[in-house]
């Protein structure tokens, strides 16, 4: 009898437990009381618009604090936070009134929402991102109780180009900023376009997300559950507005209303007009960033030509699009960092300390021009300056045979060129299918880093390979690509690759002999990982002039040059480099039609041909990568 109950007693015991537990949860929990006092106000700004406003100051504040603004698209808060933001921990030890504010246009404020980044200084009644954010913070230092007069701005994306477009004409009261992977020339790069080539899936999907409703964020509902075939099946870019949007899109039309580098796409790239700063900027970019990697290097850049304060600054980390504000930022997708939690690290080890400096007169100026977290090593660097001068440029060769190495290829080699077919009717995909819409946001944030296993043995992406390397190798710096190339066609698309190739041992299996791998083990597994570094791509027609695009001959070899943005990584001893090239990169990338057309986005079906593409590797026309390598 005892062995009985003794048998069931702690089933009883789990059961009582659970019963307890599942009590507990149901039952009324006391409300958590709020760490912020909350205020809703609409802020007039010069042209008679109200704005959105929302001020949380710390519920136990003493003595007068600094403000943070936020100027978004995406709502503000509805109520204060019971729990502390993982964004705020960090900048809240010091204490900050946090302010949120809905763009003109957006939700309750008032106005018309235009998603778009044009700035007239030079017209006194234009209204826009600058002035708004100029009438918002002169309101918010006159009307917000126990502020010490300093300002500072911060963001990530949209946000962080409210933050970016302020550095135009500042307010006085703004002492200190922090823009985070905010587009500078949507044309040009970042989120709408890579050097004219239109990113399809993301800017239609985002455009929509946008403007199809003043009052949420909406999702276009695709039919298809693999957006890939949904986009194929869409054929010529015209048939969006002809079946699905009918013209209701104002961004998505003017996207489709100027294909090329135009007065339009000019006066949205404001970083044009960025030629100093007397704000102190603390820039930062991911170096696997999705959405927005080339923005913040710009902005970085053009304020740099006249700043005697020396207080513009870039960090960049191994990021998909604003991980940098997740709670650990310890992997992105299968990599890991080293046990380092980097997003965490950025906040508690720079970001706060840049706003406490300059917004509470605490601490010191940072020491250095460029922080960054040195993927492949795993390890935090700073730079007094960007590029460091230490790195040397160095070429790195494509060879016929497939290889790739430091030599250059010799005078008489047995073939000049590789080539392969490049087909519209069968393009790439970006990622692995089925691929999931751009939003809600899923396996988009990570796509940077898949393993590009998924294309090997397709006929129409070539792949150069390295032997494995006998030392570590740190690049430091801006990459590039210069290709020879030709194409049978007269418009063609080439997109690089540089991957960093894991050895088949890289990691050891943890399960034991008698086990067995356990469920998606060998899925898991770094073992011969092809980690991206570096991709893009580069659209024929515009290789003469970003303006008035031109065919291309024939057949007739060509240089492309394709930068390959700043990048701070080590390709480990035993690794091997890896360059893939491709003509199609499909649907992140609309298809090129491969046949030149006035303009692709107003292209027939019958456009869309095969082509033959060829890159030479030989010794007149050596395709190389130019490489930033430290000693």
């Amino acid at each position: 009898m005892k062995t009985t109950v003794g048998r069931f007693l702690p089933h009883f015991s789990i059961v009582f437990f659970l019963l307890i537990s599942a009590i507990a949860q149901t039952a009324p929990q006391p409300e958590a009381n709020p760490l912020f006092t909350y205020q809703e106000v609409m802020i007039p700004v010069r042209d008679g618009v109200h704005l959105q406003t929302v001020i949380l100051a710390p519920i136990d504040q003493k003595g007068k604090l600094p403000i943070l603004f936020r100027r978004t698209p995406y709502g503000v808060p509805e109520k204060a936070p019971t729990e502390m933001p993982s964004s705020w921990k960090e900048l809240q030890k010091e204490g900050y009134i946090m302010v949120i504010q809905n763009l003109r246009g957006r939700f309750k404020s008032e106005g018309v929402f235009k998603l778009s980044s044009q700035v007239n200084l030079n017209d006194p009644k234009d209204t826009n991102e600058t002035t708004d954010a100029y009438d918002s913070i002169d309101w918010l230092v006159k009307n917000v109780p126990n502020n010490n007069g300093k300002v500072g701005m911060y963001g990530v994306s949209y946000d962080g180009l409210t933050t970016g477009l302020a550095l135009l004409h500042p307010h006085p009261a703004l002492k200190a900023m922090s823009e985070q992977a905010s587009p500078v020339d949507q044309w040009m790069n970042d989120d709408d376009h890579r050097y004219g080539a239109l990113r399809e899936s993301y800017d239609f999907e985002y455009a929509v997300l946008e403007q199809a409703d003043k009052n949420k964020n909406t999702h276009f509902e695709f039919e298809t559950y693999d957006t890939f075939e949904w986009y194929l099946n869409l054929g010529p870019l015209s048939n969006i507005n002809a079946k699905y949007l009918h013209g209701s899109i104002p961004y998505w039309n003017s996207t489709i209303d100027h294909p090329n580098y135009d007065e339009f796409w000019k006066k949205e790239a404001w970083v044009n007009q960025l030629h100093s700063s007397s704000v102190p900027n603390l820039n930062v970019a991911g170096f696997w960033d999705q959405e927005d990697p080339w923005g913040p290097w710009q902005i970085f850049r053009h304020a740099a030509e006249n700043n005697p304060d020396h207080d513009d600054f870039i960090v960049a980390g191994p990021w998909y699009h604003g991980e940098w504000q997740a709670p650990k930022g310890d992997a992105i997708g299968l990599i890991p960092f080293g046990g380092h939690e980097t997003s965490r690290e950025f906040r508690e080890q720079i970001e706060a300390p840049f706003f406490r400096y300059y917004l509470h007169g605490e601490g010191e100026k940072p020491a250095w021009q460029a922080s960054t977290f040195q993927s492949g090593s795993n390890t935090w660097h700073t730079y007094t300056e960007w590029p460091p001068k230490e790195s040397k440029t160095t070429n790195l060769y494509l060879h016929s045979d497939g290889t790739l190495s430091f030599d250059a290829p010799a005078a008489k080699s047995s073939k000049p060129y590789r080539e392969y077919v490049s087909d519209p009717a069968n393009p790439v995909p970006y990622r692995q299918r089925p691929i999931s819409p751009t939003y809600p946001a899923g396996d988009w944030r990570t796509w940077e880093v898949a393993d590009q296993r998924f294309v090997d043995n397709r006929p129409d992406v070539l792949t150069f390979v390295s032997a494995p390397l006998d030392h570590d190798l740190t690049i430091t710096g801006p990459l590039a690509a210069d290709l020879f190339a030709s194409t049978s066609g007269t418009d063609s698309d080439f997109i690089v690759k540089l991957i960093d190739v894991y050895p088949q041992n890289a990691q050891k299996n943890d399960w034991k002999e008698d086990d067995g791998p356990k469920p998606g083990q060998y899925a898991q597994s770094l073992n011969g990982y092809e980690l991206p570094i570096a991709m893009e791509v580069r659209r024929g027609r515009y290789l003469e002039s970003f303006e008035k695009p031109h065919p291309l001959t024939p057949n007739k070899p060509t240089e492309w040059r394709v930068p390959l943005r700043d990048h701070d990584h080590v390709f480990l001893k035993g690794h091997r480099i890896m360059v893939q090239i491709q003509s199609t990169w499909f649907p992140v990338i609309d298809r090129n039609p491969q046949k030149f057309v006035p303009s692709i986005y107003k292209a027939a079906a019958s456009d869309y041909i095969p082509a033959t593409q060829r890159i030479y590797c030989s010794h007149d026309l050596p395709s190389h990568l130019v490489l930033p390598v430290m000693p």
